[in-house]
């Protein structure tokens, strides 16, 4: 019987996934409730492009090519993406902790 699987090639990245999937794991619950709270309130007004700089940069580190050279870049986006999907959070936490102490 033939092999059908083609060896990977030297360029192939095999833990190519696992940036995305640690920013993809606490981020996209996050990103969903956030859209969901803001969405009760008349839209996401200020943070609508973060949430969606957020979104548009995790589909990006999981739909560029599996090469080691993109290792990086794929992070960064990864990185990024978990970022903007934090930041209406900790704006809000940021804000509550300032008028608790005031």
């Amino acid at each position: 019987m033939p092999a059908t699987d083609a060896p990977p090639s030297p360029a192939a990245h095999r833990t190519w996934w696992r940036a995305p999937l640690v920013a993809t794991l606490p981020g996209l619950p996050l990103l969903a409730l956030e859209y969901r709270w803001f969405a009760a309130q008349d839209g996401p007004g200020a943070f609508s492009g973060v949430l969606y700089w957020a979104a548009g940069l995790l589909a990006l580190a999981w739909v560029l090519p599996h090469r080691r050279s993109l290792r990086g870049l794929r992070i960064a986006a990864a990185g990024t993406g978990l970022g903007c999907a934090l930041l209406p959070v900790t704006f809000a936490v940021l804000l509550g902790v300032a008028m608790a102490a005031s």
